[in-house]
């Protein structure tokens, strides 16, 4: 079996197994949708080698376009402990991290969730109720040094603010694709 039928037959299992992630939608549409858009399997590979756990969040009912978001229970395992971008990375004088959650993201060829974007996959189930994620911060607030993250606590989702240098092994970062 080749790594990428190996790929989309989890990334099968799980659709199969989440259908309220995506009501009325059928595999062999997202799977018709991936074979023309073959560059988009990178991504999906990396999201899912970190522990991301992507799965169809969205599909588009004009375009046809699909949403794969990070679905993981907790924050992907394999993107924790990382600064918020490489600036912060840089001015850290002591105990840096590995990286940031910006280049990491982007290495992997998508970027942080949005605040909205984190809140609609909320709507989908409870994620993050140990561990937090970055989420994409707003220039403005970037520029005064400090980044925004989100969690679920309490049956509430909750967005918080951190300096961007802070790193904290039970936070990571979630991103999502459009294919």
């Amino acid at each position: 079996m080749t790594a990428t039928s190996t790929l989309l037959t989890t990334l099968q299992k799980r659709f199969d197994s989440h259908p309220s992630r995506h009501p009325g939608v059928a595999w062999d549409a997202i799977r018709t949708r991936l074979a023309a858009h073959p560059a988009a399997l990178t991504t999906l590979a990396a999201m899912e080698s970190s522990g991301g756990e992507p799965d169809v969040t969205h599909v588009d009912a004009k375009t046809g376009t699909v949403t794969f978001t990070d679905c993981s229970p907790e924050s992907p395992a394999g993107r924790r402990s990382l600064c918020y971008d490489r600036a912060a990375l840089d001015a850290r004088k002591e105990a840096k991290p590995a990286g940031s959650a910006v280049e990491a993201a982007a290495a992997m060829g998508a970027e942080l969730l949005t605040e909205a974007q984190y809140r609609a996959l909320q709507t989908l189930g409870a994620f993050d109720l140990k561990t937090s994620s970055w989420i994409a911060t707003p220039t403005e607030i970037r520029a005064l040094g400090g980044a925004l993250f989100c969690d679920r606590r309490y049956g509430q989702v909750f967005t918080y603010h951190n300096g961007v240098q802070s790193y904290y092994a039970a936070r990571g970062f979630r991103v999502q694709i459009r294919v």
